[in-house]
């Protein structure tokens, strides 16, 4: 298919472009409680096709570049693809930008995965995780509701124009499950997990961190007081919190100033607590424009900026070296236990319906499901209602972390989070 698509792309009279291929083999499993409800396997194969194009300009010599990306479906004849091609040419001039160099071309032989879940037989991964999230399942005062669970295995090859023929395998398992408590109040709470390992350790201590959660939402009082508190974030709304870092030193929020920062600068501003090291990890060998991401790119190092990174056209806007995406994050932090961080005063948000960070204005936030007031005596309630609507400008001059780890497809880093003087709107005024 891919010379079928180089034919065409010449037909059309296309120079530049880049041809995304993909294959995934997947193995789906969906339960109701424990029982296995639908089995699926899949074998997709599909096809991406960017085609760039130059376009005349008041500047001389620097012509505008645009581009367009189409999905091309193996099933397509000649007469098909041609039309799709050169309708996707005819869009890109309409869609142009300041002039930009293609990504350097890259040839390496097929980057294969390590490991027993990037070499074994896709049902016997899923086997071993799904008894994984069972084991915990065990209680009588709440139970797994439902779970789907998804073992996927990916082949990606990306050619271009310019010379580059690069291909990686990669592998994961990701999914979600509900669990629910009936008494004395019918409550669910929904969980999603992803891992690039057949990690069944981690997936037992969530499903059971789970199941307590929503016993405490089952039995939580609707008593919270608006007001500031000392924040304690915790698992995935870490790692949330975290992506303002990688957000705003990327180089497509820096070149139109939506990012004023600047490598070698302190982003982070006076702090009382802890000074922020982050790196940026490595998650596929190469990105999907073919820059190779192999290595670790240190991103915060005290709180100081080390680098701004991004996809091929803003980076050579900026007139640095294209880095491609990267999707994971590693903290260094952690001082002090998870049970010493959440000692004394503070709120322990849990669960939340919807918890987010906005990279443009730095606020965090979300409607709270579950959290534990904690009181200077220990005295520990577990709370629902009300929401937190925080500033990571404001808290991140007095942070602590965990010496807890929590890991996950795309986050390595403390488990927990503590930030002072956060707004918290409450059910009782």
């Amino acid at each position: 298919m891919i010379e079928r698509i180089k034919s065409a792309l010449a037909r059309c009279g296309i120079g530049m472009w880049r041809i995304n291929e993909r294959v995934d083999e997947t193995t789906e499993l969906f339960f109701v409680k424990k029982r296995l409800d639908t089995r699926r396997t899949k074998d997709v194969r599909k096809y991406e096709v960017t085609v760039f194009r130059d376009v005349e300009t008041k500047e001389v010599g620097r012509p505008a570049r645009g581009f367009t990306s189409i999905p091309i479906l193996p099933s397509m004849d000649d007469q098909q693809l041609d039309e799709e091609l050169k309708g996707a040419y005819y869009a890109a001039q309409f869609a142009a930008n300041p002039y930009f160099d293609l990504p350097d071309p890259v040839q390496a032989p097929m980057a294969e995965e390590d490991g027993e879940l990037a070499q074994a037989p896709l049902a016997r991964s899923a086997g071993k995780m799904v008894r994984a999230l069972f084991a915990p399942d065990n209680r009588e005062d709440a139970f797994v509701n439902s779970a789907e669970l998804f073992v996927w295995r990916v082949r990606r090859r990306i050619l271009s124009s310019e010379g580059t023929d690069v291909s990686f395998v990669s592998s994961g398992v990701d999914g979600e499950f509900v669990v629910q408590c009936k008494e004395p109040e019918d409550v669910e709470i929904h969980n999603q997990f992803e891992y690039t390992a057949l990690d069944e350790e981690a997936l037992s201590a969530k499903v059971a961190e789970a199941l307590t959660f929503v016993r405490d939402r089952a039995r939580a009082q609707r008593i919270l007081k608006s007001g500031k508190y000392d924040l304690v974030l915790s698992g995935n709304a870490v790692a949330e919190v975290l992506t303002y870092y990688r957000d705003r030193s990327a180089a497509s929020m820096v070149y139109p100033q939506y990012s004023t920062w600047k490598p070698g600068e302190d982003v982070q501003g006076e702090t009382r607590g802890e000074r922020l090291s982050l790196t940026l990890r490595a998650h596929h060998p190469y990105s999907a424009e073919g820059i190779p991401t192999m290595n670790d790119l240190p991103l915060l190092e005290g709180g100081k900026l080390l680098t701004w990174h991004g996809p091929n056209r803003f980076c050579r806007y900026l007139g640095i070296k294209p880095t491609g995406n990267y999707e994971k994050i590693a903290c260094a932090n952690g001082t002090v236990s998870f049970a010493e961080l959440k000692k004394g005063p503070c709120l322990w948000a849990v669960t939340f319906s919807d918890f987010q960070m906005d990279a443009m204005s730095g606020h965090f936030g979300g409607e709270l499901r579950l959290a534990y007031l904690i009181e200077a005596d220990g005295t520990v309630t577990p709370v629902t209602g009300g929401s937190v609507n925080g500033s990571i400008l404001e808290a991140q001059g007095d942070l602590t972390f965990s010496t807890d780890r929590y890991l996950t497809a795309r986050y390595d880093g403390p488990y927990a989070m503590r930030l002072t003087g956060v707004s918290v709107a409450g059910t009782e005024e």
